[in-house]
């Protein structure tokens, strides 16, 4: 259960994760670890794009970036659809684009020397 969604009163520290959504989190976790993998989902984060598309906004060969967007495919982040003979790609959902966006504001703030802030 999460502190934002829980209604009986309780604290964080009363209501584990389970070990089924921390076993999930920690593989969302090791497939945002690799640096391609996490420039990739930036861009997808922000719309639909196809493997072309991908590969030149990650300076990465294609046939890398579809291997990348196979396993984050399988890990439950991306999400695919037809159009005509391209397939499109997006993040999944609006959890794992804020998961996205906070792992980089956070990187923004270690990196540029901003105070953190709550």
């Amino acid at each position: 259960m999460y502190a934002r969604d829980n209604v009986s009163g309780a604290t964080q520290a009363q209501e584990q994760p389970t070990p089924a959504q921390v076993n999930s989190a920690v593989d969302a976790f090791r497939m945002l670890s690799d640096a391609t993998r996490l420039r990739l989902m930036w861009q997808l984060s922000s719309g639909e794009l196809d493997v072309n598309s991908l590969s030149e906004a990650v300076g990465v060969a294609r046939p890398s970036v579809s291997q990348h967007l196979a396993k984050l495919r399988l890990a439950g982040l991306v999400d695919t659809r037809r159009d005509g003979r391209r397939v499109l790609y997006r993040a999944r959902d609006g959890h794992v684009r804020a998961l996205i966006s906070e792992a980089l504001f956070h990187a923004d703030h270690e990196v540029s020397g901003l105070p953190p802030h709550d």
